[in-house]
């Protein structure tokens, strides 16, 4: 797969991830409200796991967001080549 190629693919792959992201902060975010209100441990405990899941996600974004502008620096020296 040439890097145009994986460049969309990563592009589009990122497009999802922060549209999960926005959803799961705003989930992250209730139960953290919830377990306040509560005041109970297993309130705590769903709050806990909906910020792990977020900030794994928000881990993956970075991790797209890395390999694109590695890619995007790849294909600049490519064009640079060719000129």
């Amino acid at each position: 797969m040439d890097v145009s190629e994986r460049l969309k693919r990563l592009r589009a792959e990122l497009a999802v991830t922060q549209e999960q992201l926005v959803f799961l902060e705003e989930e992250a975010e209730d139960a953290r409200l919830r377990s306040l209100v509560a005041e109970t441990p297993l309130g705590e405990a769903e709050a806990r796991d909906a910020r792990k899941h977020a900030d794994a996600l928000t881990r993956q974004r970075d991790a797209l967001l890395r390999s694109i502008a590695a890619l995007v620096r790849e294909q600049d020296e490519l064009l640079d080549r060719m000129a």
